[in-house]
């Protein structure tokens, strides 16, 4: 269907400007996309409870769109709050893998980002970006639940932008 904007008053072009957006398919499966984010519950020590404590009906995640799972087959989103050990490893991996693309990790806190405080314990990774690619890394010892609000935020930042870009963005 064509529309002739020549034979439109000045009023109804006005009127035109200001309801009618045009975009693409990209950029409307991204902004889609980044406003239901679906995190998997997956929490290994402190951070765990910062995470829920986000959910909760105080800070209320479900008002962005973020709903979390507990099944990785339904996730979008790994959140990997707490340690993660070397025998953890292993298992952190298998449910990455179980996640349908596209699939996005988000790290939380001082453990997961870098090994924390027990960065020099034998069983401790440093860092869960030696097992899944990291896409936003929320620091912190624990953070609190406005700092995985902002995270989850940065990460609905990215996923627009790399639709709108075709860019991979990495390490946020």
């Amino acid at each position: 269907m064509e529309v002739n904007l020549e034979s439109l008053a000045v009023g109804e072009y006005k009127e035109l400007e200001r309801n009618v957006f045009t975009t693409t398919l990209e950029n409307v499966k991204a902004w889609a996309r980044s406003n239901s984010l679906w995190p998997m519950t997956f929490g290994l020590a402190c951070c765990a409870i910062e995470m829920m404590g986000t959910g909760a009906a105080h800070y209320d995640l479900d008002r962005f769109g973020t709903i979390f799972r507990a099944s990785p087959r339904q996730s979008d989103v790994m959140i990997v709050a707490g340690t993660v050990t070397k025998k953890m490893a292993p298992l952190l991996r298998r449910l990455y893998d179980q996640m349908p693309e596209p699939k996005w990790v988000i790290a939380m806190g001082s453990c997961a980002t870098a090994g924390g405080p027990y960065v020099k314990s034998y069983s401790v990774v440093k860092g869960v970006d030696q097992i899944v690619p990291v896409d936003v890394y929320i620091p912190g010892c624990p953070p609190n639940p406005a700092a995985l609000i902002y995270g989850i935020h940065k990460l609905q930042e990215k996923i627009r932008y790399e639709a709108k870009t075709g860019k991979r963005v990495t390490d946020t």
